[in-house]
């Protein structure tokens, strides 16, 4: 059965409107303009983290098509989202494919979570040809969605060691973290890596050795080295901790926030601060300093504090 799309043909065609850059940063309604003085204190923050830590005046990294692929582009509504894991990131490829579909989805929550991650449902950036970014990355209205560092970590955590059904997850990473990082393992442990505990995972994230080895998973690599704030100049970073009003700033940008909303609804089972608390407390001063070495750039970067419970040599 076709269902009448509710967005008619504003979604699809907005050439002749403002573009959500331009809307950004010379808003034409009053509402739009207090948090646009917010949204320049978080990017200023990302520059002068970038600087402090001559990120960006070291020799420039030139970019590569597979730093890339995170960012989602959306050419109807001129935005490109870099999705990091565990950031809300189902929620906005499902808000992303209404965007970008044509009237194909008119409701995110209808689409099926790993619909959302198939790749082909969405254009990524290093689809394109260089000239093609180039004008793109200086156009097109780009954003990405941030998370408290450790909080991130062990919502990765939760969802990838613990769930029995991630079983490549558990092949994959789990067996290596208990070869490398637990004395006297069963064959049994071994063989499935389905019960990592907290503090394994880590002693393995901090492990000179896996640094080494292969870049980090997505789910818990920084975003930093996910999404490249230091090369390629964000125009809006929401938080999830104001998921709700960072992205309805965004559809509000786009031109769509009359007939499309984010998706709100919050997990019983969503990680908290005070559940974070607790997986550290178990885990030694000294690999709770290194951990934060590894992600201190986020930290600083998005303007979250370390954390009290932290215990930091």
């Amino acid at each position: 059965v076709m269902r009448r799309n509710p967005f008619g043909m504003d979604i699809c065609c907005r050439k002749g409107s403002r573009s959500p850059l331009q809307e950004l940063y010379n808003p034409t309604q009053v509402s739009l303009s207090n948090t646009a003085i917010l949204h320049q204190i978080r990017r200023d923050q990302v520059t002068d983290t970038c600087r402090a830590n001559s990120i960006s005046s070291r020799k420039r990294r030139v970019l590569t098509p597979n730093d890339l692929k995170h960012l989602v582009v959306d050419e109807d509504h001129e935005m490109i989202y870099c999705y990091v894991p565990k950031v809300a990131c189902t929620n906005w490829k499902r808000v992303m494919m209404v965007l970008t579909g044509r009237g194909k989805y008119s409701d995110p929550m209808e689409i099926p979570a790993n619909e959302a991650h198939v790749s082909s449902n969405l254009k990524t950036l290093n689809q394109y040809s260089i000239p093609e970014i180039n004008h793109r990355l200086k156009n097109y209205m780009k954003f990405l969605f941030v998370r408290e560092p450790f909080e991130r970590l062990v919502s990765a955590y939760r969802n990838k060691f613990t769930q029995k059904y991630n079983t490549s997850f558990h092949k994959r990473y789990g067996t290596k973290i208990v070869r490398r990082q637990r004395k006297n393992a069963t064959q049994e442990a071994l063989r499935k890596g389905d019960d990592v505990k907290f503090e394994e995972f880590v002693a393995y994230l901090i492990d000179p050795h896996t640094q080494r080895e292969e870049p980090f998973n997505e789910h818990w690599q920084t975003v930093y080295s996910l999404c490249h704030p230091c090369h390629i100049h964000y125009d809006l970073i929401g938080k999830y901790e104001t998921l709700e009003e960072d992205s309805n700033y965004v559809l509000q940008l786009a031109g769509v926030g009359n007939y499309l909303k984010f998706p709100t609804y919050a997990k019983s089972t969503r990680t908290t601060d005070e559940m974070t608390t607790e997986f550290f407390q178990n885990i030694s001063s000294l690999h709770q300093t290194q951990l934060y070495e590894v992600y201190k750039l986020d930290f600083l970067m998005f303007n979250y504090s370390v954390p009290s419970y932290l215990k930091l040599e």
